[in-house]
């Protein structure tokens, strides 16, 4: 088995779109908090591809995407922040590695990569939001970040009903 993590170009992301469709619509499926409803299908999360490639090709998000066996089966994005009071601050988003491939270590050699290349584009300081009780909220901390609270009924879970939000931050760089 080989493992690959790399950060994508706008081309790059719009080659994978077939495989971070199916990506996001796996993790939705599988019950995770991401901003959209059941029911969701891999054809469903084109358009929002589509829109991270373009922001990708602008500069204002970085891609990063996780292989086993040179098929795309995890990501994660830093937003760039662009207000100018924020040129040292990125967003982290959608932390996604596919069911089947979870286990391998993705999350953590994904958010090594982003955080690295959000440091090499000089941000300092990362911030994310998960859903509180949720299985990726008990894994940010063994990363290194640092938990801020909790925002209630912040979102709605995939099949409905009210979702609290953790909120965490970490320095990087």
């Amino acid at each position: 088995m080989t493992l690959s993590i790399r950060i994508l170009t706008a081309k790059e992301a719009r080659a994978a779109t077939a495989d971070l469709c199916e990506i996001l619509s796996d993790c939705i499926n599988g019950g995770a908090s991401l901003g959209f409803m059941l029911p969701y299908a891999p054809e469903d999360a084109k358009a929002y591809w589509q829109g991270i490639a373009d922001e990708v090709e602008k500069g204002g998000i970085i891609l990063a995407a996780a292989e086993v066996d040179g098929r795309i089966v995890g990501t994660v994005q830093v937003g760039l922040a662009s207000k100018p009071n924020q040129p040292h601050r990125g967003d982290l988003m959608k932390l996604l590695v596919h069911r089947s491939a979870r286990g391998l270590g993705l999350s953590r050699k994904l958010m090594e990569a982003v955080e690295a290349e959000a440091a090499s584009r000089g941000r300092t300081l990362l911030v994310l939001d998960t859903a509180t009780g949720s299985d990726a909220e008990s894994i940010y901390p063994r990363f290194g970040w640092e938990r801020v609270g909790v925002i209630p009924d912040y979102a709605l879970w995939p099949q409905g009903g009210f979702c609290d939000t953790t909120l965490f931050y970490k320095r990087i760089g």
